[in-house]
């Protein structure tokens, strides 16, 4: 298992932003993102139904359309089937990220973990994706930020529909792996303990980051490496306020942690260190992670971001925050 063969680098790209995440973005802009993440030499690309209801998947695939398929790695998600039928998008229940994708596309969207839906909801990706083929395909959100108390009963539908899907599918070779893609521990932690289905892999959002890796070092990523189960990390930038955003777990960053990052930063500056390369070269240490996947709205992130893994980042920095107990003293850090 594990998924590290099969990714073409340890940077990826994000696309939740050009589902209209936040803010409504051009076509243009959307298009000229991917388009330079591509020249920039990314070859893995994430996305999912749910990000504005299929947009960011029919932004990602008008431009990957004109690509060799066999150049570039293509993850999406089930959990979530997109309908004809039209709501207000504010008006969404969305647990504790309400607001997300307000100023995305206005189709309905149904929470669906069964094995007809993720059948379903892989056909309609390849739709819009423009693809014949997915080489991962992640279980979205089964955890108690998006469905409340009632998500172990989500989860246990998802254990029975969509992983053994997900598996099978991975078995007969239509896709590559499968996995969970969640922003909380917990699902990973319950999956990982079954004795089947058995994922490769897992992306992990917001929860191994310079701001909060604490609860993923104390026995998530433990059991992965034991399981040779793979992470991506996704939102390494911790939804923005690690790169110069407001947000913080997809709203706004509370005065505490707008506190810590200036912390950070200030450690940074003394060092000479950009809190880009801080952020995705912590998340890039751990033996168990894959890669990171940060989005971006704006072609010049993407150079930023290539040129965030390649900075030079002294030993001194991560000693100065182990020492002021900005990251926890059994995090692994970067060689310098």
């Amino acid at each position: 298992m594990g998924i590290k063969s099969l990714l073409p680098g340890s940077l990826g790209f994000g696309t939740a932003p050009l589902g209209n995440m936040f803010r409504s973005i051009p076509d243009e802009e959307a298009t000229a993102t991917v388009e330079a993440a591509w020249d920039q030499g990314i070859r893995y690309f994430d996305t999912a139904p749910f990000y504005g209801a299929g947009l960011s998947e029919l932004r990602l695939g008008e431009v990957l359309a004109d690509r060799p398929r066999d150049e570039y790695v293509l993850s999406t998600k089930v959990g979530r089937v997109i309908l004809d039928e039209l709501e207000d998008p504010a008006d969404r229940d969305l647990g504790e990220k309400g607001g997300l994708f307000e100023h995305g596309r206005a189709n309905k969207m149904v929470d669906l973990y069964t094995a007809d839906a993720t059948l379903r909801s892989i056909e309609d990706s390849l739709k819009r994706l423009q693809t014949d083929r997915l080489d991962i395909v992640w279980v979205h959100d089964v955890a108690q930020d998006f469905h409340g108390d009632d998500w172990l009963a989500v989860y246990e539908t998802a254990r029975t529909g969509a992983f053994r899907v997900l598996q099978n599918l991975r078995d007969e070779g239509v896709i590559k792996a499968w996995g969970l893609g969640v922003n909380r521990v917990e699902p990973i932690e319950l999956t990982l303990d079954l004795d089947e289905p058995k994922p490769d892999a897992f992306l992990l959002a917001g929860r191994y980051t310079l701001l909060d890796h604490n609860r993923s070092l104390q026995r998530l990523l433990p059991a992965a490496t034991a399981h040779d189960v793979d992470m991506v990390v996704g939102g390494p930038y911790s939804s923005g306020i690690l790169a110069g955003g407001q947000h913080f777990e997809y709203q706004k960053a509370p005065a505490d942690v707008i506190a810590k990052v200036e912390r950070i930063k200030a450690l940074a500056a003394g060092h000479g260190v950009s809190i880009k390369a801080a952020a995705l070269q912590f998340a890039l240490a751990h033996p168990a992670t894959a890669a990171v996947v940060p989005g971006a709205t704006r072609p010049s992130r993407i150079a930023e971001d290539v040129a965030a893994l390649k900075e030079n980042v002294p030993a001194a920095f991560w000693t100065a925050l182990r020492g002021e107990q900005l990251i926890a003293a059994d995090a692994p850090t970067p060689t310098a």
